[in-house]
């Protein structure tokens, strides 16, 4: 076997380990960055609260709902109001809260507190922090269309201190809006309308609370 031959063979083998070792590199770094990418969907992240002031203070929630809503969704008013007041007690370390049920009857008894200017109904439930959702939008399905579902919900989330120079005027405001089912065309066959109303719920409450004490939160939260 000549030198020259020897070389061709030598070189052939170099370029096939090259080539050999850069391929492997590439399935690597794409399973790598399929591993991560995976990682990163199926994670979570922490998100930090948005109104420090329930903490070590006492608090309640109240949520109202026009006729037209109540009349469609009976209920809903009374249901938020327990979800939400049950998670923040829960998690938002306030120094007294209204157990839900006294909470759902006083607000029964007296529903005068809707038209009542804010700082009188925290002097009437006897809280620093008063909470108010105002729930202004709430359907299930498409306008005309009773048969596909498109449930979204929105509100305003205000807060009153009512310790405060001024109880009547709002220290934090936000905008609430969530959707349900997150893709179109899924009518009343594919989905049972009582998963749609919890799922919304579940949505509102999660978006509501918290806003009051920090979370975890998906990487990839579809609302």
């Amino acid at each position: 076997m000549n030198i020259r031959h020897i070389t061709s063979r030598l070189l052939f083998t170099a370029c096939a380990i090259l080539i050999g070792s850069q391929l492997s590199g590439c399935i690597i770094g794409a399973a790598v960055g399929g591993m991560m990418e995976s990682a990163h969907r199926t994670g979570k992240h922490e998100v930090e609260l948005e109104y420090p002031g329930i903490e070590a203070h006492s608090f309640t929630i109240v949520v109202s709902a026009n006729r037209l809503i109540e009349a469609n969704n009976p209920g809903i008013s009374a249901r938020l109001t327990e979800r939400i007041n049950n998670r923040l007690i829960q998690n938002a370390n306030p120094s007294f809260a209204i157990p839900s049920q006294d909470l759902l009857s006083v607000l029964y008894n007296y529903p005068q507190w809707i038209a009542m200017p804010r700082g009188e109904v925290a002097e009437m439930l006897e809280v620093e922090r008063l909470i108010v959702f105002e729930l202004i939008e709430y359907s299930l399905h498409e306008p005309g269309n009773q048969y596909i579902w498109d449930g979204s919900a929105a509100g305003i989330v205000t807060v009153y201190e009512s310790d405060s120079g001024f109880p009547d005027d709002p220290v934090f405001e936000k905008t609430i809006r969530i959707k349900f089912p997150d893709s179109r065309g899924f009518m009343r066959n594919d989905i049972p309308e009582a998963a749609v109303t919890t799922e919304l719920a579940n949505r509102l409450t999660n978006r509501i609370a918290w806003l009051f004490y920090t979370h975890e939160e998906s990487n990839i939260l579809p609302y």
